[in-house]
């Protein structure tokens, strides 16, 4: 292939690109819902400097701290005489009204997701008020904090199992679709075997042997969730494995790795891609269904299935039921807003001229 051919070919795959790109910012919900994801995404690995009951920075004769990063400090660091670590609002205000040089810079919602009754000032099921913008839950613990925690940490399990996922289903199904034969017909029969059994029950299973963390549940949803793009990767493989396309790259006597990695599977990632958004969705209710259910994120890790339970357990604490389902519905909508777009945006039909 000469330099201008590769050169032609590659303008024509930025054009199919660009163009794909183009489509989906008409797609007015989709694209302005990604972009709002990525910055409250991206924000919410900053939480430990915007929503937290450590301070920033603070000053201690005539030495600086940095609690919000470092983490604990006792109250004896400050002399402060509280059990524990230290109360930073209260050591503010008591430095306020004493007319201190020591100072402290709190973040902007300095509660954190994790203290709960045992800190001053903490109370039971407090109603939302300028205090607590969403109240507090049956141990004392700021909502609002811990929906914005769970946030990110539901939205980095479902992108992780997702990745995982597809790495596998793509690795397995492609090999199955691409070598046929006894291989494909050895993988078949584990898939049928594998997909036979309760997985559900399996998860809880393992999760009540094991103390289930991020990487635990992770690591257990990847085992059981891998055969559905397993499968969608072997039909495409199939798919393109019997074109023209790929009969002449094999009378060329190229390799069959050059074949799958820069011929088929580029042709086959169009329905991955498309598939991607609604599979976070899946993978975000599933975390949601675990915790609810108690198999998920142990406590006191933020968690919007937990917190959904806790408000179902007391449905007069409003707060507590709307909160959870409310930033949970609007994040899955964004989601499948943008999923629609990318649907739309890698429909064949639009390029088929470019194909």
């Amino acid at each position: 292939m000469t330099n201008n051919t590769k050169s032609q070919t590659q303008e024509i795959s930025l054009s199919i690109l660009k163009k794909r790109w183009l489509k989906f910012k008409t797609m007015k919900r989709g694209y302005y819902s990604f972009i709002l994801l990525i910055i409250l995404y991206v924000t919410s690995f900053f939480l430990p400097l915007l929503i937290n009951n450590r301070p920033v920075v603070m000053k201690f004769e005539n030495e600086y701290f940095f609690p919000a990063i470092s983490g604990y400090y006792p109250g004896s660091t400050f002399n402060q005489d509280v059990p524990g670590e230290t109360n930073y609002r209260l050591l503010k205000k008591t430095w306020g009204e004493s007319d201190s040089e020591n100072w402290i810079l709190m973040p902007l919602y300095g509660f954190s997701p994790y203290e709960d009754i045992t800190v001053e000032g903490n109370k039971m099921f407090a109603p939302p008020s300028g205090k607590h913008f969403l109240g507090t839950d049956d141990t004392g613990r700021d909502v609002f904090a811990r929906l914005c925690y769970a946030f990110n940490i539901s939205i980095s399990f479902a992108l992780v199992l997702a990745i995982l996922n597809y790495v596998i289903g793509i690795s397995i199904g492609g090999a199955m679709g691409y070598f046929g034969g006894k291989f494909d017909l050895f993988f078949q029969r584990i898939i049928e075997i594998w997909s036979s059994l309760p997985m559900l029950f399996v998860i809880i299973i393992i999760a009540s042997i094991v103390t289930p963390s991020f990487f635990i549940l992770i690591f257990i949803y990847t085992i059981v969730n891998w055969i559905g793009m397993t499968y969608l990767m072997r039909a495409e493989f199939y798919r393109e494995k019997a074109k023209d396309y790929v009969a002449a790259a094999l009378s060329m006597g190229q390799s069959n790795t050059k074949i799958i990695f820069k011929h088929i599977l580029p042709n086959s990632l169009v329905p991955v891609i498309t598939f991607f958004p609604f599979a976070i969705v899946g993978y975000i209710s599933a975390l949601v269904g675990l915790d609810y259910l108690g198999f998920g994120l142990p406590p006191p890790t933020p968690s919007w299935g937990q917190m959904l339970s806790v408000g179902l357990q007391n449905m007069s604490k409003w707060w507590m039921v709307f909160a959870p389902v409310g930033i949970q519905f609007m994040t899955l909508l964004m989601v499948v807003f943008i999923g629609e777009g990318v649907r739309e945006a890698f429909d064949p039909k639009v390029y088929s001229r470019l194909r």
